[in-house]
């Protein structure tokens, strides 16, 4: 799967929760774009996993990479998984969400702005 970006993106947010632990393997980190600026250019692999009625996940089929997610009460949006991004992007974490629902084998960076319940759905990019 091959994607381009061409409009502007939010700085990096970090998702403590479980659900982004389990789909990602560590917490997850994800920037987000409208829809009109993600353009898929290569996706014969690109599968969806529907996690909830409302959420899904894009991945490739062929190297089970996770890239995106997407959520039906922000349509309008994709949320981009940072390590699939190619660099230097630019970008830096700047917000730690459901942090009470961290890993006990890491620590949250505290230069982040912390909050315990998830905003990631409040901010439109």
């Amino acid at each position: 799967v091959r994607y381009r970006i061409d409009g502007p993106v939010r700085n990096i947010i970090e998702c403590h929760c479980e659900p982004c632990r389990r789909i990602s393997g560590h917490h997850l980190a994800a920037t987000a774009v409208a829809n009109g600026h993600l353009h898929l250019e290569s996706q014969e692999t690109l599968a969806w996993y529907q996690r909830t009625p409302t959420v899904r996940y894009g991945f490739c089929s062929a190297c089970s990479s996770t890239l995106f997610w997407r959520a039906d009460d922000k349509a309008g949006r994709t949320s981009v998984f940072a390590g699939t991004l190619d660099g230097p992007t630019g970008l830096v974490a700047t917000e730690a969400i459901c942090v009470s629902e961290a890993g006990d084998y890491y620590r949250i960076d505290p230069d982040l702005d912390v909050q315990a319940g998830d905003r990631a759905l409040e901010i439109p990019y």
